[in-house]
């Protein structure tokens, strides 16, 4: 069994993150499968049908030298689109918060002891916490992330003067941070939404106590490094779709046409396939950081250190 309310340095968030899945993948993947599964076919199917369509047309009206033609079915189809776009986003915020929290209540009941979490127990936290779900889906649709994408886009345009990479470096990872210690707070304390912020902000600084050193460059360093493993995996995945897509592009059909469209046919369907399981193994991956994330909650909360130590030592006092 883990122990998650402990002090951890910067290797051992990494190496617990990968202990974690070791202990409790199989049933975590189990439950999270069973309970994302269908949102998460449903989300690559329109995706792959919807792009294929849309792609499908633009590639098509370009290589056939129609320079009107992907406007006037943009606007014959518009009804088509703004539906696929709408389902796309429902499923996809569903997806989110599903996804997002899951972690969150697999990790509160893995942390208080259970070893052998039922999906119908991660369901029941789901629906217990209906009201707090729909409270922090508004206030991190329509507080956190305009504030978020306002400091990216500061960052990115700094960019240009090349302080910005530095910078984009770290506002990523501890915009991240706060993002999911948000969560974790808002769902394993008793304070509220604007609360649990103030928490997820200061707790990415310093401990607190106040008697110890600021956390910062551990929690950055490991949400870091796992990103970039992270995005070389992914990169892995999205790698193929794209020298098949590329390829098609250069390649001169036999039959001496040049206008053919790259996403029609068996390959266009087999590239966006690729893709959709490019974003099952990126969604599955996201995983990682979750849990990271997890764990170095679970460290910021040196209240409940001494308490759990003093619990453990009762148990094991009571077992002999």
């Amino acid at each position: 069994m883990m122990q998650f309310y402990k002090k951890r340095d910067f290797g051992t968030f990494i190496s617990d993150t990968f202990n974690f899945f070791k202990l409790y993948g199989k049933n975590y993947f189990k439950s999270y499968i069973l309970i994302n599964g269908l949102l998460l076919i449903l989300l690559v199917v329109v995706g792959i049908f919807g792009f294929k369509e849309l792609f499908g047309q633009a590639f098509g009206s370009n290589l056939n030298g129609d320079a009107y033609y992907f406007e006037e079915y943009f606007q014959n189809n518009l009804g088509m689109l703004l539906v696929t776009a709408m389902l796309m986003f429902f499923l996809y915020s569903a997806l989110m918060v599903i996804n997002f929290l899951f972690p969150v209540f697999y990790t509160k009941r893995v942390s208080a002891g259970e070893t052998k979490i039922k999906t119908d127990e991660i369901l029941g936290d789901f629906k217990r916490n209906a009201g707090k779900i729909f409270k922090l889906y508004l206030g991190l649709t329509f507080l956190v992330m305009p504030a978020s994408i306002i400091i990216f886009g500061i960052s990115y345009i700094l960019i240009f003067v090349l302080i910005g990479l530095i910078i984009l470096l770290f506002v990523a990872p501890t915009l991240f941070n706060v993002i999911t210690f948000l969560s974790y707070d808002y769902f394993s304390s008793n304070r509220g939404f604007f609360e649990s912020l103030s928490y997820a902000i200061r707790s990415q600084f310093s401990y607190a106590n106040g008697r110890e050193d600021s956390p910062y460059w551990k929690y950055w360093g490991s949400t870091l490094i796992l990103a970039i493993i992270y995005y070389i995996i992914n990169l892995i995945f999205t790698f193929v779709p794209m020298m098949l897509f590329y390829g098609s592009l250069f390649t001169t059909p036999s039959d001496g046409n040049f206008e053919q469209n790259p996403f029609s046919g068996t390959l266009g369907i087999a590239v966006f396939i690729v893709y959709g399981i490019s974003a099952l193994i990126s969604f599955l991956m996201m995983n990682l950081l979750y849990i990271n994330s997890g764990l170095m909650y679970y460290d910021s909360r040196t209240d409940l250190h001494q308490k759990v130590e003093l619990e453990e030592i009762e148990t094991i006092g009571i077992n002999e």
